[in-house]
């Protein structure tokens, strides 16, 4: 099989195509031929060794897959050769076939868009487990989504609406700020154009929002939290600006409101019945019509460094896919 192999840390641009040998099932997994997999900015970092999680050299980046099962282990028990399936993998998703756990698999019916579904496991959990989980979002309220025009952007402006809030989109363009207002947005901020502060005001009639969904990082956190609501939730959700603000604490102390992290990979795997459930809810309203994961862009395995420089220059929006 064919895949893509980080045998150095750097940039997109060093990763290699190479041929390795088919992959054996172990007891409890799965191999997966995969169809799809999803790029995602974690995938940028963990190659540049700038993520929390570390795999040792070398490895095959890609976390999320979608595909046709080839092979169960011994012990698998819910799933068959030849079944679909969408599974997080945390690495080893750019390549021809994967591995994933059996709790890590989900079954897709036999029409699913395999492309979609490969996008929907990471932005939609990290996002539920965000908006739902942590900041506890309720019908009325008001929420900031900063980087909405992304994947995890797009899943939490979804979210919040179905949730029945108020959603601010902030982006750094016109043109991702009219896909968000398309997936839900009820006002806009162009913040490379834009007083962030000022509009917000504006929107909120001075109260600040509830609710600050940040996946960015970097300049724009400090005047976000200043602007936010009395006991108002503020989410670390990532740093896709490459900068780890550092925000003064008074201000949470002014504005009696909570600085929340949000790292679902370890929240699927410490209370897996809870993201379960949430999982659960989301497919109620994805058959609903009121989540639409979007994939804008597919890649052929050969093109991944392209596909990852796109995601590292923010020229993506919503979600991108490798298709093997």
């Amino acid at each position: 099989m064919r895949a893509i192999r980080c045998h150095q840390y750097g940039p997109p641009e060093s990763l290699a195509l190479d041929d390795l040998p088919d992959l054996h099932t172990e007891p409890g997994h799965v191999v997966i031929d995969v169809k799809a997999a999803a790029v995602n900015f974690p995938d940028v970092l963990i190659i540049q060794n700038r993520y929390q999680m570390k795999p040792p050299l070398p490895f095959t980046p890609g976390a999320e897959v979608a595909g046709v099962v080839r092979e169960v282990g011994a012990g698998v028990t819910q799933f068959r050769a030849g079944d679909r399936v969408v599974a997080y993998v945390g690495t080893g998703g750019f390549a021809e076939q994967a591995s994933a756990a059996e709790s890590a698999c989900v079954a897709l019916p036999p029409d699913a868009d395999l492309s979609v579904a490969a996008a929907f496991t990471l932005a939609y959990g990290t996002s539920h487990h965000a908006v739902v989980d942590r900041a506890a979002l309720k019908a009325g309220e008001t929420m900031l989504v900063l980087g909405a025009s992304g994947g995890v952007g797009l899943a939490a402006v979804e979210i919040g609406k179905a949730l029945g809030a108020r959603v601010i989109a902030a982006a750094s363009s016109d043109e991702k700020l009219a896909v968000c207002r398309e997936h839900g947005a009820d006002a806009t901020i162009n913040y490379a154009r834009d007083d962030l502060r000022e509009q917000l005001k504006t929107l909120t009639d001075g109260k600040g929002p509830d609710v600050i969904y940040d996946p960015v990082g970097g300049d724009y956190a400090e005047p976000a939290f200043r602007s936010i609501a009395w006991r108002g939730r503020y989410l670390v959700v990532g740093f896709a600006n490459g900068e780890i603000p550092k925000l003064p604490l008074n201000l949470a102390l002014l504005k009696g409101a909570s600085i929340v992290g949000v790292f679902w990979g370890d929240y699927a795997r410490r209370e897996p019945e809870r993201n379960a459930a949430g999982f659960a809810q989301m497919l109620g309203w994805l058959r609903e019509g009121k989540l639409r994961p979007l994939v804008s862009a597919r890649y052929a395995l050969a093109d991944t460094p392209r596909a990852l420089q796109d995601m590292a220059a923010r020229k993506v929006t919503g979600k991108i896919v490798i298709v093997p």
